[in-house]
């Protein structure tokens, strides 16, 4: 190397040392914190609630500098996917590292979210054992919605897996996310997962469990709440493209009321007011609606006698078509009040 070279690299070598001096010195414990227990990121699914390890290997107490955790997520070594700096920064990093090096490691590791049943289908067990449903369920509920509600083919499901930060946003869904949001899920490796690996779980949750309608559910509390009640509101949204996502058939929405809290009004299209659920040993609000076909939107409102702690108020939908093509002679999923 002739002298130039030598001291380009000297120089580079420096403002490389100054950078990661930096983050180290930024780096806010309590932001890692809060990023990592909050609804943008996922990785707890993986790595276990506080880092104790769980899927994937322990970060609590192991005294990950922010270079190492940079280079573990954006090339990972194992399966893990790669996450892109849009999805989470430098900066995010090195608060991770800080926050994971101020704890202690834990005496043992959690057990798998999703654990591996003992019957499980060749689909289900690929989709277990390569982290998939550590994060998408035991039944990739919310996935197949978007499958069917989309219409999607094994192509598109392939590109999603292999370039995922490309090909969601393509696809016009906002995965549960609001708009300019961070995408949970990163890119993972042709050469660690293969296209064998993703047709098995891509025909399991087609043809063993079926595709669902993407129905999205949003309870919230409304700011015209006062003296008269607190109100509340639940946006129903078909989420499916029009021609090409299924229609939800023979809907119910059933909100549970805690204890002590009782209707003073509530509206919406199907309403047929409140009932004792002797399974669910609570008072239930409940709507019923003949279809919700894709491209279309409901919305559900409460006025309670009193206000409710999110997470305190929560319910399901349940529709009897599409049905599953295995297990319940119905399909549902649950809301919450957050």
């Amino acid at each position: 190397m002739n002298k130039f070279g030598i001291i380009v690299a000297a120089g580079m070598l420096v403002a490389a040392s100054v950078t990661s001096g930096a983050l180290a010195q930024a780096a806010d414990a309590g932001a890692g914190k809060a990023l990592w227990d909050g609804s943008q990121t996922q990785c707890r699914a993986c790595h276990g609630n506080a880092g104790e390890g769980a899927f994937g290997p322990a970060l609590a107490g192991r005294g990950l500098s922010a270079a190492e955790f940079r280079q573990a997520v954006r090339k990972p070594w194992g399966i893990m996917p790669a996450f892109t700096e849009d999805q989470v920064s430098d900066s995010d990093l090195a608060n991770f590292a800080a926050y994971f090096a101020g704890l202690s490691k834990a005496a043992e590791v959690a057990p798998w979210r999703v654990p591996m049943p003992d019957d499980a289908k060749l689909g289900q067990k690929t989709a277990i054992a390569l982290g998939c449903a550590q994060c998408h369920g035991a039944t990739m509920d919310v996935a197949r919605g978007i499958f069917g509600g989309t219409a999607l083919g094994f192509a598109q499901f392939r590109d999603l897996v292999y370039d995922h930060v490309v090909a969601m946003p393509k696809l016009g869904i906002a995965e549960g996310n609001t708009p300019g949001q961070r995408l949970h899920m990163g890119n993972y490796s042709r050469l660690r997962i293969s296209d064998q690996q993703l047709k098995t779980i891509y025909d399991w949750t087609k043809n063993d469990l079926g595709f669902r309608p993407f129905l999205e559910a949003r309870l919230t509390a409304d700011e015209r709440s006062g003296s008269d009640g607190a109100a509340y509101t639940l946006k129903l949204e078909n989420s499916g493209f029009k021609g090409k996502g299924p229609a939800a058939q023979d809907l119910t929405v059933a909100i549970l009321l805690p204890a002590g809290v009782s209707v003073i009004h509530a509206a919406g299209d199907g309403y047929k007011g409140v009932h004792a659920d002797a399974m669910a040993k609570a008072d239930v609000a409940e709507w019923h609606l003949a279809a919700l076909p894709p491209a279309e939107e409901r919305s559900f409102t409460l006025t309670l006698s009193s206000p409710v702690q999110p997470g305190a108020l929560k319910g399901s939908l349940r529709w009897s078509k599409p049905a599953p093509k295995t297990g319940a002679k119905f399909d549902s999923m649950n809301v919450t009040l957050r």
